[in-house]
């Protein structure tokens, strides 16, 4: 039997999180134990929770560390860097998802998948909406920059283009994001 060496503190903390990271982002939230995120982070149960009181803590802390990466890092930045602002950042996004979507460690939304997994009324299910709000607001964003009409129900239905295409893309459908965008130029010219 090996004995686990242990840090504690930020770094235990950290650990941790990188860890569940990587098992949250890839399986489902249930198919994980706490064991599991013992044995593999390399710490002991009581710091465990001594930096998580409970595995739904440790599942709304991952959450934010995906927004963090995914939300605004990835798709926020990407979009940016690619698109500038308002019209052409919208529709950047699927550029950004389209090389995410033709990734062979392509996991699919992080938020989706616990919001379906555990349901709205879980915590972890509300945090899962919550941090889809806040890329609607992302989209609402470039929606007022782009000056298009009703930013609040095109975010709504650009969501959707892109909620929709994630799940294509899981199906298999690799070309999923040129699809989506080509529909996105249609809702745009609808909402100028």
């Amino acid at each position: 039997m090996t004995t686990v060496v242990e840090q504690i503190g930020p770094d235990a903390r950290r650990r941790i999180l990188e860890c569940v990271y990587e098992l949250f982002s890839t399986r489902a939230v249930r198919d994980v134990g706490i064991d599991e995120i013992v044995q593999r982070s390399g710490v002991a149960k009581a710091t465990l929770y001594r930096h998580f009181p409970s595995k739904d803590a440790l599942v709304v802390a991952f959450l934010q560390l995906r927004e963090e990466r995914w939300t605004y890092a990835f798709v926020e930045a990407g979009a940016r860097r690619r698109g500038g602002e308002g019209e052409g950042a919208l529709l950047a996004i699927f550029d950004v998802f389209d090389v995410w979507f033709r990734q062979d460690d392509f996991e699919a939304c992080a938020f989706i998948n616990v919001l379906l997994e555990l349901g709205e009324e879980h915590p972890a299910g509300r945090a899962s909406a919550e941090h889809l709000e806040n890329i609607r607001g992302l989209i609402r964003t470039f929606a007022e920059e782009a000056g298009l009409r009703d930013p609040e129900g095109f975010a709504r239905s650009w969501h959707i283009l892109m909620k929709g295409s994630i799940v294509s893309a899981v199906e298999g459908d690799r070309d999923a994001a040129v699809r989506a965008q080509a529909l996105g130029r249609l809702l745009i010219e609808q909402h100028r």
